[in-house]
């Protein structure tokens, strides 16, 4: 995971203290890449084993390996950090904004992408003998694409954008089902709640969501998409585009699994739509 959209994120989960040397870290972190811990935990006001603290949540061994890190992202020069849109921004910067970080949370998200758990999601969707995506709000236009994707696979698949159905589905879930739950920050009651529902039958659970979530804990297979972004107020932009990225890969990988025959069958229900189609002048 990159560290400073990461240092950003509404979603990250610290302590006070920790909270303080983050804040810190992001006031000056060209400066913090030269500062020693004890100057750090100085200026944020805390102790150098709550710095060492902080560090490891972010995923280093300690505080001269969260620099090393550091250092790296800022040298690649990489645009990580998310600009919010502020009610004063004019149209043109509102705009850069979003492509801004739109192009900077792919960037995140493809290199922090855990190869291991994106294997294990295409074989469970492969293998699946039926397939059931899950999202409220702007996540469930994203289950509704990923149905789009993978209806043609020749398994049945079909996605639940409303709480009961969700419900009653996961409940009727088998051992040989796959389960997929989309969810920005992985906070919302009625889909943990669903997750464990179908965790109870057997079904593998997925799910696309914040690793740090409480979904997250309740799914098999985790493909984390950690997007500094603010919802509380706006509606989830570069997250959901994050969503359908992956989506994307998922159902190509999927595809490919299934091998040359199977591009034949995606070709002939390719060309079945030729029919719908005025030909071009």
């Amino acid at each position: 995971m990159n560290l400073l959209p990461l240092l950003k994120s509404p979603n990250l989960h610290l302590s006070k203290s920790e909270r303080k040397v983050c804040e810190a870290v992001l006031a000056a972190p060209e400066d913090a890449i030269h500062t020693p811990i004890a100057v750090i935990a100085k200026q944020a006001g805390v102790s150098e084993p709550t710095v060492n603290r902080f560090c490891r949540s972010m995923g280093c061994k300690g505080y001269p390996d969260f620099k090393v890190k550091l250092a790296k992202e800022l040298s690649n020069g990489q645009p990580l950090m998310t600009r919010d849109v502020t009610p004063s921004d004019s149209l043109s910067t509102l705009a850069e904004k979003i492509f801004e970080s739109t192009r900077a949370t792919l960037h995140t998200t493809q290199s922090s992408l855990d190869i291991p758990s994106l294997e294990m999601a295409v074989n469970a969707l492969a293998q699946a003998k039926c397939i059931v995506f899950f999202g409220l709000g702007a996540s469930g236009s994203v289950a509704m694409d990923a149905q789009h994707k993978f209806f043609r696979f020749n398994t049945p698949v079909i996605a639940h954008t409303d709480i009961l159905n969700q419900r009653m589905s996961c409940s009727a879930m088998g051992q040989q089902d796959t389960a997929v739950f989309i969810s920005y920050t992985g906070r919302t009651k009625a889909i943990i709640e669903n997750a464990e529902v179908a965790k109870e039958t057997g079904a593998t659970v997925l799910g696309i969501t914040d690793a740090r979530s409480p979904l997250a804990k309740q799914c098999d297979i985790v493909l984390p998409v950690d997007t500094p972004e603010d919802t509380d107020l706006y509606t989830p932009m570069t997250s959901r585009i994050n969503h359908l990225v992956l989506i994307d890969v998922l159902a190509t990988a999927v595809a490919v699994k299934r091998g040359p025959q199977f591009s034949n069958h995606l070709k002939k229900i390719k060309d079945s739509l030729l029919a719908t189609r005025k030909h071009k002048r």
